[in-house]
C-alpha cells in the first residue's frame, strides 16, 4: 500500500540523523540529513518496551505492515523515539522487525527513524534493572549451559585474584555457586554480548540518534531542558554518541587491566571501581596515576548527559510543568530549533491518551503499550500529514489533535489550554490506508 498525496506544502521535510564511528569499528557512512517528500505522512510510535504484538497491531493498525509484517508505508516516514526494550517479553522481535523493515521502507521510498530512549542507554551500559528473566531466555541455545558455566568460573578465578577487595566493596560479591547462577541466568551472558559494541543489537543501537528534526518537528525520547534550550540537536546526539564510545573505550581499558570481567553489570563495576579506589589510596603503595584517573572517571558517569534526570532521554518536564511555566520554555527550545512541535515519549499518560499541551506546540505520545505493565494503557501512533493535520491512532478510534489553518469549523476543535480536553474523535474499525486524507477523521 502506497499513501495518496495530500495537499503539498512548499518547505521539504528534513531529519537529521547523526550517525558517529563507534569503538568498535567503523560503520557505514550515511549523510546527516536524509529527506522525505511534503506529500507524505510521518508516523510516529512510542514507547513499546518489548510488546511484540501490540507493536506489530498498532503497525498495521496505520497500514505501514501487511499481515506477514512486511512494509507496506510506500514513501510514509516512521519514527520510533526510543524504549523498545526491557520490561516486556519480546525486545528482540521488535528489534528484529525494526531492522527488517528498516531496509524494506527504504527500498520503497520510505525511512525509518529509531531513536535511543534511556532504556536502550541502559542496556548498551550494562544497567540491567528492567531486563526479565524472559527476556534473557530468548538468548538461550544449545551451548548457554556451557557458557554460563565457564562465565562463573571466570569469576571464581577472579573472586580469588581480587581477595583484597574485598573489605571495601560497598556491596559484598561472595556469592555461593547457586546464587551466582540465580543472579545471571541462561542467556545472560549471550545478552551482554549481544549488547556490546560488535553485538547485534549493540552495533544497531549506537548507530541512533537520539534526537531528529522534520519538518519543522522535533523528535526525542524525553525532552529538552531549560539548561539545553540553546543547545543544537547535532550537539546533542554528538555528545550522546561520545559519552557511549568514551563508555565502551574505559570498560575496554578496565578488562584490559584485569579490573573487571566482559560480563559485569554497571552496577558490579562502579562496586570493584570504587573498592579498588580505596584500596590502592591505603595501601601507601604509588598509584598507577592513568588507571587511577580512568576508574575516578568512570565512577562519573552518573553526571554524564546520556543518563542524568535532566538529559534529553530521562527528561520529564513536559509532563510535570504547568502551562505556565512551560509555556516559555518550549517556546525557547523551539525559536532555537526553528521548530514548530516537539513529540516525545519517556512519560506514561494518564487514561493511555496522547496528551497535547502547551498551545499544541507538545504532543506526549507514551500511551503505555504494554499494558499489562502499565494497567489503562494501549496502543497509539501520532500522524503527522504533510498538511499540518496531526492526528492520534488508537486501535479503536481516530482523534484529530490539530487541524490545517483555515480548515477549522466555527469554534475549532474545542482544544482546551492544549490539554486535549475535546479533540475530534471518530471510531474506527481495521486497518486504516488513508489517515492523511482530508475526509478521515473530521472534526464533529
Amino acid at each position: 500500500m502506497v499513501r495518496p498525496p495530500v495537499r503539498a506544502t512548499p518547505h521539504r521535510y528534513s531529519i537529521f540523523v547523526l550517525l558517529v564511528l563507534v569503538s568498535a569499528g567503523p560503520v557505514r557512512p550515511a549523510p546527516a540529513w536524509a529527506s522525505a517528500e511534503p506529500q507524505q505522512a510521518i508516523v510516529v510510535i512510542a514507547d513499546v518496551h518489548g510488546d511484540f504484538d501490540d507493536f506489530v497491531a498498532i503497525l498495521q493498525r496505520t497500514g505501514l505492515i501487511d499481515k506477514q509484517n512486511h512494509w507496506t508505508g510506500g514513501k510514509t516516514t516512521l519514527v520510533q523515539v526510543g524504549d523498545l526494550l526491557d520490561r516486556g517479553p519480546k525486545p528482540r522481535e521488535v528489534m528484529d522487525l525494526m531492522m527488517a523493515l528498516e531496509k524494506e521502507a527504504a527500498q520503497a521510498g520510505g525511512q525509518i527513524v529509531g531513536l535511543l530512549g534511556n532504556h536502550e542507554v541502559m542496556n548498551l551500559m550494562g544497567d540491567l534493572r528492567y531486563v526479565t528473566p524472559v527476556n534473557y531466555a530468548s538468548f538461550v541455545d544449545s551451548n548457554s549451559e556451557k557458557r554460563r558455566k565457564a562465565a562463573y568460573d571466570e569469576f571464581v578465578k577472579w573472586s580469588e585474584s581480587h581477595a583484597s577487595l574485598r573489605p571495601e566493596l560497598p556491596q559484598p560479591m561472595e556469592l555461593t555457586a547457586a546464587e551466582w547462577m540465580a543472579r545471571h541466568p541462561a542467556g545472560f551472558v549471550e545478552q551482554r554480548e549481544a549488547y556490546g559494541p560488535k553485538g547485534q543489537y549493540g552495533e544497531w543501537l549506537r548507530r541512533h540518534a537520539a534526537a531528529a528534526e522534520i519538518g519543522g518537528v522535533i523528535f526525542l525520547h524525553g525532552g529538552i531542558s531549560p539548561d539545553l534550550a540553546t543547545t543544537k540537536l547535532d550537539a546533542m546526539n554528538s555528545r550522546i554518541h561520545d559519552e557511549i564510545k568514551a563508555f565502551d573505550a574505559s570498560k575496554k581499558y578496565l578488562e584490559d587491566e584485569k579490573l573487571i570481567l566482559p560480563f559485569f553489570t554497571l552496577q558490579e563495576i562502579n562496586n570493584v571501581l570504587q573498592a579498588e579506589v580505596i584500596a590502592e589510596r591505603k595501601s601507601g603503595v604509588p598509584a598507577n596515576n592513568e588507571r587511577q584517573a580512568k576508574m575516578i572517571e568512570f565512577l562519573k558517569h552518573g553526571d554524564w548527559f546520556s543518563v542524568r534526570a535532566d538529559g534529553p532521554l530521562w527528561f520529564r518536564g513536559y509532563d510535570t510543568w504547568s502551562e505556565e511555566e512551560g509555556a516559555p520554555q518550549v517556546n525557547k527550545v523551539l525559536e532555537t530549533s526553528k521548530a514548530t512541535h516537539i513529540v516525545v515519549g519517556h512519560t506514561v499518560q494518564k487514561g493511555g491518551r496522547v496528551r497535547p499541551r502547551f498551545d499544541n506546540k507538545v504532543f506526549l505520545i507514551d500511551t503505555g503499550m504494554l499494558s499489562s505493565y502499565y494497567p489503562g494503557g494501549r496502543a497509539s501512533a501520532l500522524e503527522i500529514c504533510g498538511d499540518a493535520r496531526i492526528i492520534v491512532v488508537y486501535m479503536d478510534q481516530l482523534t484529530v489533535l490539530l487541524e490545517p489553518a483555515g480548515s477549522l469549523p466555527k469554534g475549532g476543535l474545542g482544544l482546551s489550554s492544549g490539554e486535549g480536553a475535546t479533540a475530534s474523535e471518530k471510531p474506527a474499525n481495521g486497518p486504516i490506508e488513508h489517515i492523511c486524507a482530508p475526509t478521515t477523521a473530521t472534526p464533529q
